[in-house]
């Protein structure tokens, strides 16, 4: 039987390759551990993003000390870290390869101590933590490792004991959780790392999982052999007709299959049709595309016909342009910081047009099912190129990787705790370009505080919540991240949510609509408003947001 009683830098390497590798052949199925049934699941998708970054580190350096490899991982998934997920992970292998500072090789015992000091560090980072979660996965795993390695020195059998302690700590979530009990599933962050245990001991037993689609295969090389001719210097930033960079996976699923049988042949010419520069890789389960469109939204509408929606990104290719070239040019003079800055995150168009007459300075694409990592945030700070920077996050699922992002941040940044669109809007009508940075984040954080929030989304499956009984498909109504009613009508639905948002102190109804809502559909809301809340006046703005149908804020 094998035996390893000393890890180096290369094992551990290993062991870290093949942790993502796993993640990411079940990102999905973590997905689906989502409580609520919107469709906005992304706990594998944040992880797989943030551990892919961290990854990406470790493969720069071939170093044999396993400090250098545990920071070098660390390094990445900390500016990779998208999500609370992802920037909890990044937190526990922050203290894992703290852990193991100063150290070329580990013994079972100071392998175990590396498990106990990510705890501590992750624990640190959240301000409230929750039990039931990954944290107690992390936790319970780390207290048997330490205890384990107080007789047993081979690194492999610690391993094991490891890995068979967190499964029963994920097993007894639903019990320290009573949501997860009530929906039915464990944590999926604490599944998320049980998955990158499995890899681990994979590693060190020498044992192959499960092999990678060949939809991730020579994928990164074909982008970069078509990708991106905007970087040189010849050609000017007008000239670029598809201005994004789109990037997607879509997991095929068996129920939207029936309706939309895929063809390659006939969904790539379709996207033909939208863009340039065009990639389609797929296989029985996945497939990627890579396509410049001038109308991303409408290129991940059509993947969405044949499942589930993964692994997007989407970047403006004449912002990109117009920084290289901008980059080239030599000034006598730096461009002066700005005494304020503002960052924000949304997703839509309309949105994004409407944070900006407010006065925010860069504007984030992403929100659900898309959040943005540290790294995103970190640089969005920087394109503030302010001395002073405010951070509205507009989800709670984002909250962590901004507050990560204003630690690293050379700028004095603060984050005003918003945690949806209308909080966002309320805080920036707040904002006193002539006041100091915390009054702005107190009076910001108070103003957001003051405005409720309703949400009409449709339910990815069958579910029972809050004395609620949701079937697949049907709409939600959702009063500030609570689900309140569901109907198989949108328009019932809006209009049953709005009966329990309005109340008779309530003076204001700003609706911000989303592609999928028809102009005939908002007419027909405002009218309702106006027979059953005559008091109340309605502002409208096409949103443009996807996932949800309508966005309300209620003052």
């Amino acid at each position: 039987m094998v035996t390893i009683h000393k890890l180096d830098g290369s094992l551990l390497a290993q062991m870290i390759l093949s942790g993502a590798h796993h993640l990411s052949n079940n990102a999905q199925k973590i997905d689906a551990l989502n409580v609520f049934p919107v469709p906005d699941g992304d706990t594998g998708t944040n992880m797989n993003l943030s551990m892919t970054s961290g990854v990406n580190e470790v493969k720069q350096t071939d170093s044999d000390n396993v400090s250098v490899v545990a920071n070098a991982f660390a390094k990445g998934l900390l500016m990779g870290a998208r999500g609370n997920s992802g920037v909890i992970l990044s937190q526990i292998f922050r203290g894992f390869g703290r852990g193991m500072d100063n150290k070329e090789t580990l013994e079972a015992e100071d392998f175990a101590q590396a498990f106990e000091a990510g705890v501590t560090t992750a624990y640190k980072a959240v301000m409230k933590p929750v039990e039931g979660t990954i944290l107690t996965v992390a936790k319970d795993a780390a207290i048997q490792a330490v205890e384990i390695a107080k007789t047993e020195t081979d690194i492999i059998a610690l391993m094991e004991k490891i890995l068979v302690e967190a499964k029963a700590s994920l097993k007894r979530t639903p019990d320290l959780l009573p949501v997860l009990k009530e929906v039915g599933v464990v944590d999926s962050g604490g599944q998320g790392l049980v998955t990158i245990y499995e890899g681990f001991l994979a590693a060190l037993k020498g044992e192959e999982l499960p092999k990678e689609t060949t939809i991730d295969v020579g994928m990164e090389d074909l982008v970069n052999a078509e990708h991106h001719k905007i970087t040189q210097d010849f050609m000017d930033t007008s000239e670029i007709v598809y201005g994004y960079c789109t990037e997607f996976m879509v997991k095929f699923e068996d129920d939207k299959l029936k309706n939309h049988p895929y063809n390659e042949e006939e969904f790539r010419e379709t996207l033909s049709t939208m863009g340039d520069s065009l990639l389609v890789v797929s296989d029985d389960e996945i497939v990627k595309v890579h396509v410049h469109s001038e109308q991303p939204g409408d290129c991940l509408t059509l993947g969405q016909r044949y499942g589930s929606l993964i692994n997007m990104k989407i970047e403006n290719m004449r912002e990109q342009h117009s920084a290289i070239i901008g980059n080239r040019v030599k000034t006598d003079k730096p461009k002066e910081k700005a005494e304020y800055g503002i960052v924000t995150v949304t997703m839509g168009a309309g949105l994004k047009a409407l944070f900006e007459s407010l006065g925010v300075t860069v504007v984030i694409e992403g929100g659900q099912t898309m959040n943005p990592s540290t790294k995103d945030i970190a640089e969005a700070i920087t394109k503030a190129h302010a001395r002073n920077v405010l951070v509205l996050p507009n989800n709670k699922n984002i909250q962590m990787a901004a507050e990560q992002a204003a630690d690293i941040a050379d700028e004095n940044v603060a984050v005003v705790s918003t945690r949806t669109i209308p909080q966002g809007i309320s805080a920036m009508l707040v904002f006193d370009p002539d006041a100091e940075l915390s009054a702005n984040k107190e009076a910001m954080e108070a103003a957001s505080k003051e405005v409720k929030t309703g949400q009409i989304t449709y339910a990815v499956r069958d579910t029972q919540i809050d004395g609620i009984t949701i079937e697949k498909n049907h709409f939600m109504g959702i009063e500030d991240g609570r689900i309140i009613t569901s109907n198989e009508n949108k328009q019932e639905t809006v209009k049953s949510l709005l009966n329990e948002l309005i109340t008779e102190d309530d003076e204001i109804l700003t609706i911000l609509y989303g592609e999928d809502v028809t102009e005939e559909e908002v007419a027909e809301i405002e009218t309702y408003v106006e027979e059953y809340f005559a008091d109340v006046e309605i502002e409208v703005h096409n949103g443009e947001q996807r996932i949800y149908s309508y966005i309300f804020a209620v003052e």
